[in-house]
């Protein structure tokens, strides 16, 4: 059984930002990436609004650099991915791949959300080539283009109002013939001239070539196929927070996002810390995301302090 004072799961920007932290405050601590090194970012390609890259950063570089970070404050990265967590008391019990077993005094929880996609095979092919899950990270390629946004609820048309003040045009793309936000969103989608609602639909295959997204296939209700021309295709169908494997113990809310205590880090289960996506179903970004990394490792090292002096 191994013996840990301090352990991350997840290896996106919070979970690094954590190990940074953690390993400057002589916490020893021990990351598992999980099967996704680097969070769900690495699914984009340029990041131009994470702040210190004037002509923006490759995602994946970036991720690299903050693991790097880490690992030379002596952060111990791992590959592996936690299969069973046992939260019922201190030390926590964990399980990696299946078999290895490890007690921990403190636990931050960095697993992120995962975007819920469609499932399309040209979806899946054009991902960071005209397809993204995320307006803010970038609607900027988009300028004065022309986008298609699929989803009738709040995230969709967060993010279809969001596009249209870089873009040309916006088609909503919704499968009902009404929409699932709430009446305030609904009404600045409309108010919004530059948005057109394409109701009845569904996306049938995204198009394109070597150069990227041209277009999308649709399906009305009534069995109509025809095509839009687009030059980007955002999916506006929510995120999927990945804390299924510990919300026997800790606090989630109706969405599954993990709930923590006022502007800290600290869950309803004490020595256990939640940061970046898999608590924050409103911001989202790597940067929120680094930044309550911080305030993670942060928070666990006041918490052994005060467990230390007791």
């Amino acid at each position: 059984m191994e013996k840990i004072r301090c352990l991350i799961i997840g290896g996106g920007p919070a979970g690094y930002t954590a190990a940074v932290y953690a390993s400057r405050s002589s916490l020893a601590p021990v990351l598992y990436e999980g099967m996704e090194p680097g969070g769900q970012l690495t699914t984009t390609t340029v990041v131009e609004n994470y702040p210190g890259f004037k002509d923006g950063v490759d995602a994946n570089e970036l991720m690299n650099q903050m693991r790097a970070q880490a690992q030379r404050f002596g952060a111990d990265i791992r590959r592996g991915t936690v299969t069973k967590a046992d939260l019922s008391q201190r030390p926590f019990q964990i399980t990696v791949d299946g078999e290895h077993e490890i007690e921990a005094e403190t636990l931050i929880i960095a697993t992120g959300a995962t975007a819920k996609y469609l499932g399309l095979p040209s979806e899946t092919r054009f991902r960071g080539a005209g397809v993204s899950a995320c307006a803010t990270c970038d609607g900027f390629f988009y300028r004065r283009k022309d986008v298609a946004v699929v989803g009738g609820g709040d995230s969709a048309c967060e993010e279809a109002t969001y596009l249209a003040g870089l873009c040309n045009k916006v088609y909503m793309i919704v499968r009902r013939d009404v929409f699932r936000a709430s009446k305030a969103m609904q009404e600045r989608v409309f108010a919004t001239p530059n948005i057109e609602i394409l109701w009845n639909c569904n996306t049938q295959e995204v198009l394109g070539d070597d150069t990227g997204v041209t277009g999308v296939r649709l399906v009305r209700k009534n069995g109509e196929v025809f095509d839009i021309k687009v030059d980007g295709f955002f999916l506006g169908i929510g995120h999927h927070p990945n804390a299924e494997l510990f919300a026997t113990w800790v606090q989630t809310d109706e969405n599954g996002y993990i709930v923590t205590e006022g502007k800290t880090t600290k869950t309803n289960v004490e020595g256990v810390f939640a940061a970046g996506d898999v608590q924050d179903p409103k911001y989202r970004q790597a940067i929120t995301a680094a930044a309550s990394g911080c305030r993670a490792a942060l928070d666990a090292e006041r918490f052994l302090l005060e467990k230390k002096n007791q």
